[in-house]
This record gives structure tokens, sequence and C-alpha cells, in this order.
């Protein structure tokens, strides 16, 4: 494993780590492992449901997401059809699972029609889900949303909207390949705002070929005109297979000032950190329903691109960044059987080692930091004697250790993305490598 000393000495954007592991460590199972025996000793009290629409209106320069731009209707009806063979195969194998959240993402779900749109929540609800009951998050785009279907969203119970802006700035979303006229971005908004959702989150990125910290401030200050309750800040990540990617933009490019910069303006105006991205207007009002925890509880993913989590076990569909492979990936899943989606046939086994490290970047990367004694809990041992290597985030300076609690400190928290991949284990280093050698 690469020593931290060495990791902080390059860029402070090494990855990502949204999720452990990452889908290039995924693998085949052979054989398929029926559902049913994956499921079997969980805890399907309290789980998440995640739809996964893998369409979009562009395809964004820095977007390595699984997903197709501006595909055809027919297509668009015949993947809704998938899913629901899927949602009834899988349900029939859960049994009597129960839902705490539910999430629709991509892509962008509201790149389909209305009548798309209530497809998909009716399907929620044959899964057993109910969502005008439990908290419910939609991801949206300033290009694919209206009055129409915002009315639909609040109409269904969805308690957050989450809107890809990135910038307000038209040169700015163009050198990343996303053009979008400012007034469409603050119209999108304003509906928003209009149809009484109780939380929309606004994602803005920094980093940006041509955005100075000033340029960046600009968009940050126009997104809080609309009063968010939460802002994600996301550096611009370029990762392979992506346009920019392709364009061999480096992460050399990045700008820690403008983190730095939005961060003192969101703290100033009342927002409380959660990570290195998210801010939440302190105030808001939390979702109402069951209590979810990620660390503890499962997901159940419905669709091409999305995974599904127990305790011991990650599995999705294959994963791929071109438009060609992702093409191939979504034809065959159109045209499946219900019976082939009553196994998991791709993903990858946690074990003991593995849960744990999930369990601490899970953990570690919120500003609240890591509990030991409810890591004790799940693991029954101490987490310093498991990974003491995380002693070393308190040498560098970047975390501190006292007896019940492993805390980022602010420079350590915008380290994020080196302290992630670092605790990555070896193996799952080896698998992501062999994938990004392909």
């Amino acid at each position: 494993m690469t020593t931290l000393a060495a990791m902080l000495t390059g860029s402070p954007y090494q990855g990502y780590a949204y999720a452990y592991p990452h889908k290039t460590a995924y693998r085949r199972f052979e054989p398929p492992l029926d559902l049913r025996d994956v499921w079997a000793c969980e805890n399907r009290d309290s789980l998440f449901l995640y739809l996964h629409v893998p369409f979009c209106e562009m395809r964004c320069g820095f977007c390595n997401l699984f997903t197709q731009a501006n595909p055809r209707k027919d297509a668009t009806e015949s993947y809704l059809s998938a899913l629901e063979r899927e949602a009834v195969a899988t349900r029939e194998k859960l049994s009597e699972a129960r839902f705490a959240r539910i999430a629709i993402g991509g892509g962008t779900p509201t790149f389909l029609d209305v009548s798309g749109l209530e497809r998909l929540f009716r399907l929620v609800t044959a899964m057993g889900a109910s969502p005008r009951e439990v908290p419910v998050s939609v991801e949206t785009s300033p290009g694919t949303i209206d009055d129409e279907k915002l009315a639909l969203l609040r109409d269904w119970g969805t308690t957050r909207i989450s809107i890809g802006v990135q910038s307000f700035l038209e040169a700015e979303t163009s050198a990343v390949m996303r053009p979008q006229k400012r007034a469409e971005v603050k119209s999108a908004l304003a509906r928003i705002r209009a149809v009484g959702l109780p939380i929309m989150n606004t994602d803005l990125i920094y980093g940006m070929p041509g955005q100075t910290v000033d340029s960046w401030l600009t968009s940050l200050l126009m997104a809080l005109e609309f009063h968010p309750e939460e802002l994600f800040l996301y550096p611009l990540y370029v990762r392979p297979g992506t346009g920019l990617g392709r364009a061999d933009r480096t992460w050399d490019d990045l700008r820690l000032d403008c983190y730095r910069e939005a961060r003192r303006v969101l703290l100033d105006r009342g927002y409380e950190q959660v990570s290195m991205r998210m801010f939440c207007l302190q105030g808001t009002k939390a979702d109402a329903g069951p209590v979810y925890c990620c660390q503890e509880d499962g997901m159940v993913g419905l669709g091409c691109g999305a995974r599904s989590y127990t305790r011991g076990l990650h599995y999705s569909r294959e994963y791929a960044v071109g438009a060609a492979a992702i093409r191939g990936i979504l034809a065959d899943y159109c045209v499946r059987p219900a019976s082939a989606f009553r196994t998991a046939d791709h993903g990858f086994r946690l074990d003991r080692e593995e849960q744990r490290r999930r369990y601490v970047i899970q953990s570690l990367l919120q500003v609240a930091g890591l509990s030991r004694s409810q890591y004790r809990r799940r693991f029954e041992s101490d987490v310093l004697m498991d990974l003491p290597e995380l002693m070393d985030l308190e040498t560098h300076g970047l975390a501190v250790v006292s007896s019940d609690r492993v805390q980022l400190t602010s420079e350590g928290i915008e380290h994020s993305d080196v302290i992630g991949p670092w605790l990555y284990s070896r193996r799952v280093v080896e698998l992501m490598n062999q994938y990004e050698g392909q």
C-alpha cells in the first residue's frame, strides 16, 4: 500500500471515495448467486431502494457515470419494461422487505417524460415501498425539468430534489462540454422553489478550465439566491474514458483555494459542513420517516447501472464508461427475461477486513468522524487495532484521535480524496488497476 506521506506529496484529488469498493473492482460471479440466498441472512426491515435511469440529454466532459446521451423514445420504453421485470423478480426474492429511503438517480431521471416518471413511481409501489410515507430523492438537470414533471414529483411525495448546475457561467460549462444557458438554469431553480419540495440540493463544480476564484464565487452566490437547503461542491474530477480525460487535462488544474473560499462563504451564511463536498443549511428539517443508516442497512438497486449492498456482498450489472460499451450492456439488459433478474452475476465479496475498511472510509470522511464505540459494537474490536495506520493521520495533522473518536481536522477534510484511496485494501487496488489496464 502507498504510504500516506507519499500520497500527500501529490494532488489532494486522488479519487472520490463515494462507495467502497468501486465498481471497477467488481468481477463476474461463477456461478451466479440466487438473490434469495444473497439476502437470506440480512435484516430487511430498513432498506434503501435505488432506481437507476441511465439517460441524459447530453454527455458532460467530466462524466464517468453509466449513462447514455439522448436515446430514442423506443429505447427508454424498452428500458422501463426491463426495469419492471427486474422489480417483479427482485420483489419475489426479497419477500417481506421494507424500505426506509427511496432514491431515483442516473443519469438524469427527469430525462423521461411524465408517463415514464409515472411508471417509475408505480414500480416503486410494486416493490412494496411507500413513496408518500418515506423520504424520496430525485435527481434532475436544468434542461429536463418543467412544471408538469415537478408537480408529479411533488404529488408522489418527493422530499428532496438534486439539480446539477455545475456553474452559472456559460463559458465555464461549455469548457467542460456541458452547454447550458444561465437563464434556463435560473428558471429551473425558480420552478423547483415554487413547487414547494422540502429540500433542494444544488451541485456545483470548481476547477473548470478558465475558472478563477472570483468566477467560482459568482456561481456560488447565484446558487445561494435560491436558498438551497443543501449544496454539494465537487472538484472537477478528470477520469479515464471521459471527454476531458481524452483531452489530457490533469489534476493539477484543480484549485484548493476555490474550495476554501466557498467553505468560508457557506459557513458565514449559516451552512453546516457534513463532508468535504456536502453543506447543509442549519435548521433544515430532516427527512421524516424510518431511520436508515448506510453503515448498517442494505440497499436494493434496480436498473442497469444500479448497485446493491448487503454486508458481505455488493453486486450490480457490468460497468463501463465508453458510449459503445454502455450501449451494448444496455441492449443486453433490455432484452433480459424476468428469470435473468433473479440472480447476482457481477460484484464483490466483502470479507471482514473489507467490511471494516468500508465502515471506516464511510465514517471517517464525514466531519463528525468515526465513533470508536460504534465501531467496537459492530466489529467487536478496536479500530486502531484493526487499522493502526490511522494514527498516521494524527502524525500528519490530518486527524485528532481521542478515546472515542477519530475525527479529521479541517486540513484532513480537504484531503478526503487522498485519505479515502489510501485506506483501500491491496486487493481492491489491484482489481481496480487491472480494470484500468484493460
